[in-house]
């Protein structure tokens, strides 16, 4: 392997660690911020409780995902230093904006959130909240609106130097494919939230130790992924549209689309595609059904279209998408039957839907790796798509320097982040109801027992 392919396992490497503790700190801020008005609304302890659970394993997920995103911007500097130098003029503001809006206003009201409860009033306690669910939005927004500007470059030009130049803001930053890539990223981090807060529920159930707030939590998680998740699968067809108009070699590798030309195109269920022989070995498909998946009338290329040097990973990209399509098809099915069950009074009795709540909690994680690495992978060989390619932007390093790097993150990483994931699972596994019935501690999430907000400092 050369230091192209091991500089991009690296950066895909610590991105997989990063991406999980933002999708869930996305969802869980959002979370709390719906706990919180509903306590000050109603004034139930049942709401109290589950906001002060919660926000330890917001704590440490929100702090693990800033240790692993400042990770990634160095890497920026060291392996792929030539598209800082190409495209650096028009990402460079965009990801300082992120840092002076959206870093700043966490980092002003995370303090108040973690420590200040019954140390300022009500009202401005939820501001805090609110303000850092906000915060955590707005730092997508930014995120996403720099990474669809490389997925579907606007307003911009190719200066005299080689270097790309920002003509026009507002178009670099609402490109293309951002309105629905950030709509579906969004959706994403809520339901793998709802479905992480269902798994912790359900779990808590069937061992017999769930109390009111259990129940409360897995009824909310329930009603949270029966709603967003048909919005979701909307929003994703819709970036689909994107990426046909605009990345249609990706729009291949996702279908397993060979033939270069075709008026009608199936649906691929299942299918091992061969990118030597340039077909699938085997393949089940749905016939004739591209017509209600994509615009009337649209040209669907396949990979045929494309030289070989043009065309994405097939096998990643095709497999990538199938298990992020899986996966929500899980998370729909355990939200419309959890509803179900709620509607004839049997949600907590059904113990094989809450063992499938439980099996299924790291669904959302699951789908939003493989939703990366589709979009990630199937935008290759181009890291600026169809204006710099991925082997042009590599810094001038040797594999071998390259390699003692992914190794040593490799072994930090397993060590500090899964412990890290591993003690998050063991709060999660406490319950809410164990840390209300505990006497108060401090109210460090590091502490040996259950914190609370209500406690000395």
């Amino acid at each position: 392997m050369d230091a192209l392919i091991l500089s991009r396992m690296q950066f895909g490497f610590t991105v997989a660690f990063h991406i999980i503790f933002p999708a869930f700190t996305i969802g869980l801020a959002s979370y709390l911020a719906v706990l919180e008005g509903l306590w000050l609304l109603t004034k139930r302890d049942v709401f109290k409780n589950l906001y002060l659970f919660w926000l330890k394993v917001f704590a440490l997920a929100f702090g693990m995902g800033v240790v692993s995103g400042v990770v990634m911007s160095y890497q920026f500097g060291t392996n792929w230093s030539g598209f800082i130098a190409a495209g650096g003029n028009v990402l460079g503001p965009l990801l300082a904006y992120e840092v002076l809006t959206a870093f700043f206003l966490e980092a002003s009201f995370l303090g108040i959130m973690l420590y200040g409860w019954k140390r300022v009033g009500k009202r401005l306690h939820f501001f805090a909240t609110c303000s850092v669910a906000f915060g955590t939005a707005l730092s997508a927004f930014w995120i996403l609106s720099a990474n669809s500007w490389m997925q579907t470059p606007a307003g911009f030009s190719l200066g005299q130097d080689g270097r790309l130049v920002a003509d026009n803001y507002l178009a670099v930053i609402f490109n293309p494919s951002f309105p629905s890539r950030m709509a579906h990223m969004l959706l994403a981090a809520y339901v793998t939230t709802g479905m992480a807060v269902a798994g912790a529920s359900a779990w808590r159930l069937l061992r017999g130790q769930g109390g009111p707030e259990s129940r409360m939590a897995l009824r909310m998680a329930v009603l949270l992924l029966a709603v967003l998740m048909p919005l979701q699968i909307l929003a994703g067809h819709q970036s689909g549209i994107v990426t046909q108009r605009y990345q249609p070699a990706k729009l291949a590798a996702m279908e397993g689309w060979w033939e270069a030309e075709a008026p009608n195109r199936g649906t691929s269920l299942i299918g091992l595609p061969d990118a030597q022989a340039e077909k699938n070995r085997f393949e089940l498909d749905v016939p004739n059904t591209s017509g209600w998946l994509f615009e009337k009338g649209a040209k669907l290329q396949g990979l045929k279209a494309f030289a070989a040097k043009d065309r994405p990973p097939v096998a990643v990209v095709y497999w990538a998408f199938r298990i992020m399509v899986g996966m929500g098809m899980v998370m729909l099915a355990i939200g419309l039957y959890g509803a179900w069950l709620w509607a004839r009074g049997r949600l907590d009795a059904s113990r094989w839907f809450l063992r499938a709540a439980v099996l299924a909690s790291p669904a959302g994680f699951v789908a939003v790796l493989a939703g990366w690495v589709t979009t990630e992978v199937g935008r290759q060989p181009w890291i600026v798509q169809g204006v710099l390619r991925t082997a042009d932007a590599l810094s001038p390093v040797s594999a071998g320097q390259v390699a003692i790097s992914l190794l040593v993150f490799l072994i930090v990483y397993s060590i500090v982040f899964c412990a890290g994931a591993l003690y998050i699972l063991r709060l999660v596994g406490q319950g809410a109801e164990e840390t209300h019935a505990q006497q108060p501690a401090p109210i460090s999430p590091f502490s040996a027992g259950p914190a609370r907000l209500d406690s000395p400092a």
